[in-house]
């Protein structure tokens, strides 16, 4: 069995996180990952305080593992948001589209382990200095908003930069992502993509058909042009943003295109206006499995490869 830090710290059988999805990573998800011996986490999204709360009981309420937080810092309602947590007591809190710098000590003194998402070296440092637990290394490979740098390069930097523990993310599906993750010098895994899949995610069905038919060339990025790259699946909607970037509207028309654009591919499956996020790993996502099957499979496949890694050296 794979050993890590990481499952010490939480009390968590597998070093694999569920990532925090707004509109996807509800109570009933987050609950059937932390039951299968990873760690789940409800996502908080742009959701008010008490519907982030009543997702957080439910989660609760369905296990007996621990629950994570991932608090999304541009949402109008992160302040909030950050006390639902602290009142809570989520196991971790995981962040991502800003610096957690703010609530940090909140959440510290209620005794929740502060996981923030980094996506370059230098909110690493600035984040292990603030003291945090962990760190999340995302690569642009995932789905969602993202950064820059590929997984295979930013987690190594990350980990020569941090004396934390390092959770890799972005472009991890199976076994050989896993351990890829782990002789990159990473402790732990957090996929999003491959959770999709899961029977207990409540995307729409026509969602998660589109994951498990979709190709190598499945995702393109778009949003650069106004300073937030966002990956989603090749659709017209996408395609149509990506031209509009190009094209002579306001940043205002241009915000205006995507109100509203993930929801309607979650709830709706609207495959004409809908934005259905998704990594580039989506290819390799194939088969719907209950939640606790995917943690389980990933690590099951990781052990014999890493195992295997001392037949390369004489």
């Amino acid at each position: 069995m794979v050993k890590s830090v990481l499952c010490e710290m939480l009390g968590i059988r597998y070093p694999v996180f569920q990532g925090g999805m707004a509109w996807i990573a509800d109570g009933r998800l987050a609950a059937a990952v932390s039951n299968g011996g990873g760690l789940g986490i409800v996502a908080a999204g742009n959701a008010p305080a008490e519907v982030v709360r009543e997702q957080v009981r439910l989660a609760k309420s369905l296990t007996d593992g621990p629950i994570g937080l991932n608090i999304m810092l541009m949402s109008p309602y992160v302040e909030e948001v950050a006390q639902v947590a602290a009142e809570e007591k989520v196991a971790v809190v995981t962040t991502g589209a800003g610096n957690p710098s703010k609530y940090m000590e909140l959440w510290r003194s209620a005794g929740i382990k502060v996981i923030p998402v980094v996506a370059s070296v230098a909110m690493a440092k600035l984040m292990t200095r603030l003291g945090a637990s962990a760190l999340i290394a995302e690569g642009g490979e995932s789905g969602g908003h993202v950064g820059e740098l590929t997984t295979m390069v930013l987690v190594p930097q990350v980990c020569d930069a941090t004396t934390l523990p390092v959770i890799a993310a972005g472009g991890i599906a199976d076994g050989r992502g896993v351990a890829a993750a782990f002789l990159l010098g990473a402790c732990g895994v957090q996929m999003g993509t491959r959770f999709l899949s899961a029977e207990e995610c409540n995307i729409h069905p026509i969602y998660k058909e589109k994951i498990l038919k979709a190709g190598d060339l499945c995702t393109m990025v778009t949003g650069k042009r106004l300073g937030h790259p966002v990956r989603s699946l090749r659709t017209n909607f996408a395609r149509a943003y990506s031209k509009a970037e190009f094209s002579g509207i306001s940043d205002e028309e241009l915000e205006k295109m995507a109100v509203g654009a993930f929801r309607l591919a979650v709830q709706e499956g609207d495959t004409e206006n809908g934005c259905f996020l998704s990594g580039q790993i989506a290819a390799l996502v194939n088969k719907t499995e209950p939640a606790a099957v995917i943690v389980r499979s990933v690590m099951e496949e990781a052990e014999p490869l890493l195992r295997r890694a001392a037949e390369w050296v004489e």
